[in-house]
Formats: structure tokens, sequence, C-alpha cells
């Protein structure tokens, strides 16, 4: 096949295989040690022969030089690098032997409409409809209030990355931050995958590297995580401290996620709904 990947999109692979390349060590692949080295991990030489390819071909692959790179190929590269699966499927989607996901639409209002009486039946518990950018795009009652009062928050600013790495208020809601920031990042590259060049994915991505340095420094990891079933602790203004288990569903044919927060003891369901009888006037407001 001819090459017809963006450079920015090479560069980008470029950096995610080197960045793979220095996590692993010879003796994780059975090499010999060979004394002191100038650089951590595996030499370009060393992932080269493990894969099978030729090491000039292999160090064009990590200067992001426009070559031809097939599935089998990259598999092998994977093999040898011990990616896992999420890391795998990265690495087809940067090399562009995957389908990239279209862009999902920032709010198609039939969408929220269909999904907004859904989203008020799971009342108290939080639930929200996401684009894979963390652009939230419809919510219930209970997550208007989870944070902060998501209403007085412009449309176009209703981004819980940028909110989370930005806005130390929000920030602190989460009693867990330096997990879910590194998490919240892993996902977002997960999620962009090839799709970086996209502007509405380079826009997010460039606006949190220059304001963030935490989510630059994360950034530069190259780290990637699937879709997680997870436990988050979170610190309400209203009513204190709340185990959720965040659980989300893709929606098809749209690219976006609906999540839903249930609560993970008793303590937390009753705030729940001790939240809900605090929040109920405003929200008819």
């Amino acid at each position: 096949m001819t090459e017809t990947r963006p450079a920015a999109i090479r560069r980008e692979l470029g950096d995610f295989l080197r960045s793979r390349r220095e996590r692993v060590t010879p003796q994780q692949v059975g090499l010999p040690s060979t004394g002191r080295r100038r650089t951590p991990g595996l030499r370009r030489e060393e992932v080269a022969v493990l894969a099978g390819v030729g090491v000039t071909w292999y160090t064009w692959l990590e200067q992001g030089r426009p070559i031809n790179v097939s599935a089998h190929v990259l598999q092998a590269v994977a093999r040898a690098l011990q990616l896992d699966d999420t890391e795998r499927r990265h690495l087809h989607r940067l090399a562009g032997s995957s389908t990239p996901k279209a862009e999902p639409s920032e709010c198609d209002p039939g969408l929220t409409a269909a999904f907004q009486p859904v989203l008020d039946k799971l009342d108290p518990f939080p639930a929200c409809l996401q684009t894979p950018l963390f652009d939230v795009v419809a919510y219930n009652r209970a997550y208007r209030f989870l944070f902060t009062d998501m209403d007085l928050i412009p449309p176009g600013e209703r981004n819980c990355a940028v909110q989370f790495f930005t806005d130390p208020d929000w920030r602190s809601r989460y009693i867990d931050g330096d997990l879910v920031a590194a998490r919240m990042v892993a996902r977002l590259r997960a999620e962009v995958g090839a799709d970086l060049g996209a502007p509405a994915a380079a826009g997010i991505v460039d606006d949190l590297r220059e304001r963030s340095e935490e989510f630059a420094r994360l950034w530069a990891r190259h780290d990637v995580l699937p879709q997680l079933y997870e436990t988050k602790r979170l610190d309400s203004p209203l009513v204190g401290q709340l185990q959720l288990n965040f659980v989300s569903t893709s929606v098809p044919e749209t690219g976006h996620r609906m999540t839903v927060m249930t609560p993970a003891d008793e303590s937390t369901s009753l705030r729940l709904t001790q939240m809900a009888e605090l929040t109920g006037a405003t929200a008819r407001m």
C-alpha cells in the first residue's frame, strides 16, 4: 500500500513505539545484558531482530518516515515490545491498518432529546452522555450537581478533561486525583488514536498541553487504557464523600458513551438520596 498517513500521525506512531521500547528490558525478552546502556530499555536493533524486520526499516518507522506498514509486521513489532491488547489496537490505528472512528458530532439535538428522558429516569444516580473526547452533551439532575452546577458552565466548556486539568475546584472533587489524571489521559489517548489530526481532537489536546503541565507530562508518556469499569471516590460539595461505580456503554453509530454512576456502598446510596432532596427545588427553578 502507499503511505498516506499525515506527518503528525507518523510522529505520534514513532513516539509511541519509542516510549514502549524504552520500557522493555533485555531480560524481559530473553536477551543477554551487555553492560551499561546509554538509553533505557531495548535498542532499535534488538526490536528489529525480535520482530524479524530490517533495522533500517524499524528505525525509519520510529523516525516517522513515510514507509509501507503491513498488519502482519505490526503484529510482530507488537509482540517484540510486549504490547497489551489496548496498546496493540492503538498501534494499528496509528499505523492506519484499522479504520479510524468517525469524529463524533459535538451535540446532536436529536440525540440529546432521545437520551434526556433516559438520563432523568436514572436519578438519583448521576448519569451523562459524553463524546469520546469527554465533552458532556447531556446529563441528569444528579450529575448536574455532582462536581458543581453544570448549568453554570457554558456548553462549549462542559468537558470533563478540560475542567479536571484547568479548574482546581473540579479537580479537588476527586479524592484520588493523581490516579484519575493518569487514567483520564490514557483513556483520551486511546480514544483519539489515529484521529489526533482531526480538528476536535487536536484542539482539545493542544489546548490542554498548553494550559496544564501535568497533562503535557502525562500525554508524553503515551499510555493507553481501555474503557474501565472502576470505582472512584468523590468529595461532593453538598453531601460529602461518595464512592461510585462508573459504568459506561457505547451508543452505536454515534461514537458517544453513556456513563452511569451507581453507589458502591450504603453510605453513598443514602447521600445520593440526600443530594436529590437538597437539589430538588433548585432543579425546578
